[in-house]
């Protein structure tokens, strides 16, 4: 029992600069290489320390944290927005369009690195 206790904190990761390295679409483990190609692929290693990736399952998860995240504050920006100027209804639904689908898409890579990373610090999915 006791050497699982040791094995397992001698493989713990930090999760923290995983996570940092993450959100700024580099290689979780040294932050030098991309995690990135084409938009939202991700590539098969790391350039600079060859760690795979290619066993990664992200799923559906960086779209709805991208969602969860993009309505949140469309919701307040809305309230805000209707309750100090009261715009013109189809300047109000073409503004927030914009700014919704903007968001979104620079979001969404984002969350992508986001969840790797933390698979990679939690040794999930074959990290």
């Amino acid at each position: 029992m006791m050497t699982a206790d040791i094995q397992s904190q001698d493989n713990t990761r930090d999760l923290k600069p995983a996570i940092v390295n993450g959100l700024r679409m580099r290689c979780p483990k040294c932050g030098k290489g991309k995690l990135l190609h084409s938009y939202v692929k991700v590539n098969d290693h790391c350039s600079a320390c060859q760690q795979p990736f290619h066993h990664q399952r992200a799923d559906d998860g960086p779209a709805y944290l991208t969602i969860l995240i993009v309505g949140h504050l469309m919701g307040f920006a809305l309230h805000i927005t209707w309750v100090q100027w009261r715009p013109e209804p189809w300047v109000l639904a073409t503004t927030m369009s914009v700014v919704a689908v903007v968001g979104a898409l620079v979001l969404l890579p984002r969350m992508k690195g986001l969840m790797i990373a933390y698979q990679w610090a939690k040794r999930m999915h074959g990290f």
